[in-house]
């Protein structure tokens, strides 16, 4: 296989995704992982938190991945899910139109992966305040989606979602398990579920989406990249 270079914009205050992806690709040499930051310091509704996603930083960013001779670039973040996904659809065009490479983002990679599964019904499991939560679940519902059940914890983030261990995402996921969604989403790249998602997925006997697995997972397909060889780390690379 020829190597496949992937492009991650990164929230500059996220100290999770990119050793969570170099993990995951350890085993995979000819697939790397190339990072360009933007500065996300806080997540909230209010103007300030929604201006760090404006178009220009997200577009300088990429640019400078596009030096890199990237296959895919990957906004890694879930912005899209509490802003929507038309926001998320005109950075990924603007990106490919300036530079020639397929866009994605977490949250759509997230869409995908739900509807290759057939899930509808789902679990919803962040460290976000009640405000971005409830907002969420309001795009998901205008998606079709219905949340069974959800557990957030109300940290405004974005550097502080990494300080929750893998012990307290797994005991959400569990909370969330026993309403009986068909999938159940772990959405925000700074926040530890990749590691733990696996187990879950055994425990629960649904599909654990988490974030960043996601988003390499839709990363490698937008590059033409097969995802088999990563199924390990999640029922989602098993998908076509």
């Amino acid at each position: 296989m020829n190597a496949i270079r992937l492009g991650m914009l990164t929230p500059s205050s996220n100290t999770v995704l990119e050793p969570a992806t170099a993990a995951m690709l350890a085993a995979s040499p000819t697939i790397t992982a190339h990072f360009a930051r933007i500065r996300v310091v806080a997540i909230d509704l209010g103007d300030g938190s929604r201006a760090q996603f404006d178009l220009a930083p997200m577009l300088a960013a990429a640019e400078l991945l596009a030096d890199a001779k990237v296959h895919a670039i990957c906004w890694n973040g879930t912005s899209g899910a509490w802003l929507g996904l038309e926001q998320d659809r005109a950075v990924c065009a603007a990106i490919t139109a300036h530079t020639g490479i397929p866009a994605l983002t977490a949250t759509m990679a997230l869409l995908d992966a739900l509807a290759l599964f057939g899930a509808r019904r789902i679990g919803l499991v962040t460290p976000y305040l009640g405000s971005v939560q409830q907002a969420i679940l309001a795009r998901w519902a205008a998606a079709g989606l219905e949340c069974v059940a959800e557990r957030h914890l109300k940290d405004p983030g974005n550097y502080s979602f990494a300080d929750h261990p893998e012990s307290v995402v797994a005991d959400l996921v569990r909370a969330v398990a026993a309403a009986g969604p068909e999938a159940i989403a772990i959405h925000c790249t700074n926040f530890r579920g990749a590691a733990v998602a696996p187990a879950l997925e055994a425990a629960t006997g649904v599909p654990v989406l988490d974030s960043v697995a996601v988003s390499l997972w839709g990363a490698l397909r937008a590059a033409g990249a097969p995802t088999a060889g990563l199924a390990r780390w999640g029922r989602v690379f098993g998908l076509p």
